[in-house]
């Protein structure tokens, strides 16, 4: 489990030990992070706006323990179908949506020579699709299916590893995407956002590729709405401590997580400070149910 990102300094007390800026974590606060006992993973979330050199990950993979794991994002280069201008407005049709050739050339490939064994999780967030796309939903997944077969295979560089697709769009949710991901040997990223139902709702995506490891990214809380993330930072900055708690969605995915931990596949986590207003908190959180849960199946057992 871990946090979207390190660089906030309203986490002394529960991350560093001291004052900080955003800057001086940025640069040094990854190896203190990996330090802490819950915080094995981190998602790398600004690569969606910039592709990182492998000597960037690799830079970041020196700070961390062998036994880290990092979850990526792919760059919104080949994961947005729509060019964007500074104020995220659509200008265009994007020409590299969902290109092959640059998502193995400018993500899995310089990720997977930067990380190595501390690669965990590659995932491709698609954002969300004009109705131009959701219209012609065969075509999309066809495209899709093409870009993940050809990307290159974690294995064996980085055991445990996995490809894995986010989406903002409910209408994905389909046995045809399902099979689209396991032909690839990808799996499905539950994402927990406004924009997509509840874990249990995305749980048949979840049910279609198992067995299989877990990759989640838990991004917002659903009492903001699709385009609450402003409003959320707005309320919940400096994220140190929960604002708006939300033991359902807690609760819901530790039963997940101590259910493909526990068939013994791979659970990579990851919290935004916007889920339930501090990241590291929501995390202490989540593992305390996982850790009840599974003390209260022995018991039971």
């Amino acid at each position: 489990m871990g946090t979207s990102s390190w660089s906030f300094p309203g986490w002394k007390g529960l991350v560093w030990s001291g004052d900080q800026s955003v800057s001086q974590l940025s640069r040094n606060g990854l190896a203190a992070y990996s330090s802490h006992p819950l915080l094995r993973s981190v998602s790398l979330d600004r690569a969606f706006y910039r592709p990182l050199s492998a000597s960037e990950y690799a830079a970041h993979a020196a700070q961390v323990p062998e036994s880290f794991r990092f979850v990526v994002k792919a760059p919104s280069l080949v994961c947005d179908a729509l060019v964007r201008g500074a104020d995220g407005r659509a200008r265009q049709d994007n020409p590299a949506f969902l290109d092959p050739g640059l998502a193995a050339r400018d993500f899995v490939e310089p990720a997977l020579a930067g990380l190595g064994s501390r690669t965990g999780a590659l995932v491709f967030q698609l954002s969300p699709l004009p109705a131009s796309w959701l219209d012609r939903m065969d075509e999309l997944l066809d495209r899709l299916g093409r870009m993940l077969a050809a990307l290159p295979k974690v294995e064996p560089s980085a055991p445990g590893a996995v490809v894995a697709v986010e989406v903002r769009n409910p209408e994905f949710l389909t046995p045809a995407f399902a099979a689209v991901l396991k032909a690839a040997g990808a799996t499905y990223c539950l994402g927990l956002h406004p924009r997509m139902p509840p874990v249990a709702e995305q749980l048949p995506m979840l049910r279609a590729l198992w067995p299989g490891p877990l990759v989640c990214r838990w991004s917002l809380n659903r009492m903001h709405g699709a385009f609450g993330y402003e409003e959320a930072k707005g309320l919940y900055e400096p994220f140190h401590r929960l604002v708006d708690p939300d033991p359902a969605t807690r609760q819901a995915l530790a039963r997940v997580i101590a259910g493909t931990a526990g068939a013994g596949f791979p659970v990579y986590v990851t919290i935004n400070n916007k889920a339930e207003g501090s990241a590291p908190m929501s995390v202490i959180e989540l593992g305390r149910e996982v850790d009840r849960m599974v003390s209260g199946a022995t018991a039971d057992t």
